[in-house]
């Protein structure tokens, strides 16, 4: 299993494990026994219950935990609008439903996006692309952050839009929230549930990709005849130990920030929202180490659909079995071994929309270097959008010998992919200045025609030719008649 090259160490404690009931405790015996509710909690503890499906959902899709915290979260003041022009307000609200968003078939492809010195967790949000509407629980939306400073100590976020999906490409993110502690470094992914309280701090500036997932929760996809293991392995997923902070003397102002309909808002309180001392349920952060991915691939011929390369998939019932509103796909290190096959991607169009991002190192079917696909960077193929590899990266790979070969070594490169047709905000299409206007230019005007007409024989086609002489008409085989 290859290992994530990591500069910083993560202390922390987890439990292991994707998805399923989980408990945890700071201090000994704060979880009530055989009652989820009684008439007094442990300690003098509040009960409280978070909700992140409805209560009558199936049972193995059900996410429903009860905490036991210090005070309530609805102890504090009124929600109040966050000023446009404060520091702390969102760069690209959501546009609302069906309007802001420029719905275009051209691929794009942008520049590495820029560090923002000034710029804490909330005020680094960008929003890129994305579709449909928060406010009805439909869609998603992709951003990327790209803050100098950590927020305040004494604040908190959340989204009540969706689950945030956090994919860093630079720095760590030393994230506190309301059920425990994550590390979460470049090459590893983290997921923070909607509503879920949390605090990110960091030594140096950080950056990386979020996908907003406003409808259902991400699963691990189904493994078919691939068997019971491969891909990503429940095992490997992490989530927060319980971790709090007695902070509730009321001498101390706390802000609260909140995403809500794609606006942000913010409230005061005299205590920490972190003071949940223990948990259990089935709805909590997590994370996951994409190092620990088990790619599977083709041992023969052709090249396969980067579905087998799914960590995450967010299903979309609406839209058919099998199709998702969101996946989260990797392209990790493997070894390509497929005789007489061209192994990169195939020319495409897709139903599924695709956004992809590079945390690090180079990406196969593409070129590098200035004004190609780099880290920090990203692409959007939309729906039905035409492309595939590049001229140069096509050349290579139809004429070059074919010896097992390890590819993406030292490299990450992901793809969000969508059934829904993806809009691009005006930040991501002008404001961010990093949209590369030569993509078409650079990848595929240059593509050459190799195409000759085969010479005529004895009057027979070129499909007469393959299959020998005459055409069996008679259901006998071709190489049968004489």
């Amino acid at each position: 299993m290859p290992v994530t090259p990591f500069k910083v160490t993560d202390n922390y404690r987890y439990l292991n494990g994707f998805g399923g009931y989980k408990e945890s405790e700071a201090v000994d015996g704060a979880l009530p026994l055989a009652a989820n509710s009684p008439q007094k909690c442990p300690y003098g503890l509040y009960n409280e219950k978070l909700s992140g499906t409805a209560f009558t959902a199936p049972r193995d899709e059900n996410k429903q935990t009860w905490l036991y915290r210090i005070l309530p979260s609805a102890s504090h003041q009124n929600f109040q609008p966050v000023p446009a022009e404060s520091s702390q307000s969102l760069t690209s609200p959501t546009p609302e439903f069906g309007k802001h968003f420029n719905a275009i078939p051209n691929q794009l492809r942008w520049d590495p996006f820029d560090f923002d010195e000034k710029s804490t967790w909330i005020h680094s949000l960008h929003l890129v692309a994305g579709a449909g509407d928060p406010q009805m629980k439909q869609g998603l939306g992709i951003y990327i952050y790209a803050a100098g400073t950590s927020m305040p100590e004494k604040s908190a976020f959340y989204s009540a839009d969706g689950d945030f999906l956090i994919v860093p490409q630079h720095g760590t993110l030393d994230i506190r929230t309301e059920l425990g502690r994550l590390l979460v470094r470049p090459n590893e992914i983290a997921v923070i549930p909607r509503g879920i309280r949390y605090n990110v701090s960091h030594t140096e500036p950080v950056r990386g990709y979020i996908l907003e997932l406003y409808q259902g929760a991400f699963q691990l996809p189904e493994l078919g005849p691939i068997g019971s293991n491969g891909l990503a392995n429940a095992r490997d997923f992490q989530t927060p130990v319980a971790d709090f902070i007695e902070d509730f003397s009321g001498d101390n102002t706390w802000t609260l920030y909140a995403k809500f309909g794609g606006n942000l808002f913010s409230a005061q309180q005299n205590h920490t929202p972190f003071d949940v001392v223990a948990w259990h349920g089935t709805f909590y952060p997590y994370k996951y180490d994409l190092g620990r991915f088990n790619p599977v691939g083709s041992i023969s011929y052709d090249h396969p659909d980067p579905s087998i390369f799914t960590v995450l998939s967010a299903p979309s019932h609406a839209h058919g079995h099998g199709t998702a509103v969101a996946d989260f796909v990797i392209f990790p290190p493997r070894w390509l071994v497929a005789e007489n096959t061209f192994r990169p991607p195939w020319y495409h169009r897709n139903t599924m929309s695709e956004f992809m991002g590079l945390i690090g190192g180079s990406y196969d079917a593409k070129g590098a270097g200035k004004g190609g696909f780099q880290p920090a960077g990203a692409s959007l193929h939309n729906t039905m959008s035409g492309h595939g590899p590049d001229m140069q990266t096509f050349e290579k790979a139809s004429n070059g010998d074919l010896p097992p070969a390890k590819v993406g070594e030292g490299s990450m490169a992901f793809m969000f992919e969508s059934c829904l047709m993806l809009g691009v905000t005006e930040w991501g299409l002008k404001t961010c200045a990093k949209v590369q206007e030569s993509y078409n230019e650079h990848s595929w005007e240059p593509l050459k025609v190799h195409w000759k007409r085969p010479e005529s024989e004895r009057g027979l086609s070129g499909r007469e030719k393959r299959n020998g002489v005459g055409d069996a008409r008679d259901g006998s085989s071709v190489h049968d008649i004489k």
